[in-house]
């Protein structure tokens, strides 16, 4: 609990000490659509985000995580086939025809809007917290629904449980702790960009934009009461730029870790190059939720994977503070 305190301490006098971090949000010049990216629990999340609001979203990248509605809203069924166990399996059929169902009443996007999209798909050989073989089931998964060019599934490089970087100040590539961004000779979020977006520019030297604070929407989403938003200084200054969603994993809030993950995987270096806008939401930790994971089995809702789902509407509506159209 006291790291958690002085991690929250510190990362507050951070963004006390830059003179934007509290001012007004600018008036930003947002243009195509959302992509989206994420960590283990993020990573989940991301592919519910990607799903939920396919017609607003254009790609996803996932790091350590699995299908969508893996858990099927139970943690008994997360823990058996959707996290560490070799022998996990999850139940692609059954998920499916969930996932139609949600899809006939309206509460999905059409899946006929991914056809376009691009995936990415990254998990390490080394991590046992959440299974290579679950990230070859989310591979399957998103087969079924888009051609098979568009996804790229990453399984050979010798990584934990972690945030890959070519940077040399994260943890160890073959441990997985906090803050869990680690350094591997690989740059993660080059490459999950690349096949996002397409040709991108080399990544700035150093990142020379404002982290702004953006207050989130919490409506039983059990969310923290603050996201935060990495604005370069030409999207302040109005030149379009696009949003980029990326989600932390559990344990990795910046409650607990204060500002390594809004400043540590390399986005913000890429945003200043290529015109982009990071959107940090976070979550908050609860008695149903004490690692401060994003909701992949049902703790703040049962309809978690809807579009009505409260943690998905509330990051909507953050994006939309930034200037994606609702």
């Amino acid at each position: 609990m006291k790291t958690s305190i002085l991690a929250c301490a510190i990362f507050t006098g951070l963004l006390t000490a830059s003179h934007s971090a509290l001012a007004e949000l600018p008036d930003l010049n947002i243009t195509d659509n959302i992509t989206v990216s994420g960590l283990s629990s993020g990573g989940y999340m991301a592919a519910q985000f990607h799903l939920a609001f396919s017609d607003k979203v254009s790609g996803a990248a996932i790091i350590a995580g699995g299908p969508v509605y893996c858990a099927q809203s139970s943690l008994a069924i997360a823990f058996a086939n959707c996290m560490g166990k070799p022998e996990s399996k999850p139940d692609l059929a059954s998920i499916e025809h969930y996932l139609s169902t949600l899809e006939q009443q309206q509460q999905l996007a059409s899946r006929d809007n991914l056809q376009d999209d691009n995936v990415w798909i990254l998990h390490g050989k080394m991590d046992s917290t959440v299974h290579p073989a679950i990230g070859k089931a989310l591979y399957n998964q998103y087969q079924q629904w888009m051609p098979a060019e568009r996804i790229k599934l990453i399984t050979d490089k010798p990584f934990a449980h972690h945030f890959p970087t070519d940077t040399t100040t994260g943890t160890a590539c073959d441990v997985s702790q906090p803050p869990f961004i680690a350094s591997c000779s690989y740059d993660a979020a080059g490459e999950l960009l690349t096949h996002l977006l397409g040709e991108i520019k080399a990544k700035a030297a150093a990142a020379t934009g404002m982290m702004h604070q953006l207050t989130q929407s919490q409506a039983g989403s059990e969310l923290a009461t603050t996201a935060y938003a990495y604005i370069p200084a030409q999207c302040a200054a109005g030149q379009p730029c696009r949003v980029h969603i990326s989600f932390h994993g559990c344990r990795q809030h910046a409650a607990v870790v204060g500002d390594a993950y809004v400043t540590g995987t390399g986005l913000n270096q890429y945003a200043d190059s290529n015109n982009l806008v990071i959107l940090y939401p976070q979550v908050a930790t609860s008695a149903l939720n004490p690692h401060g994971c994003w909701d992949w089995w049902g703790y703040s809702d049962e309809n978690y994977i809807s579009r009505q789902a409260p943690q998905l509407q509330a990051v909507m509506r953050l994006a939309e503070q930034l200037g994606v159209e609702n």
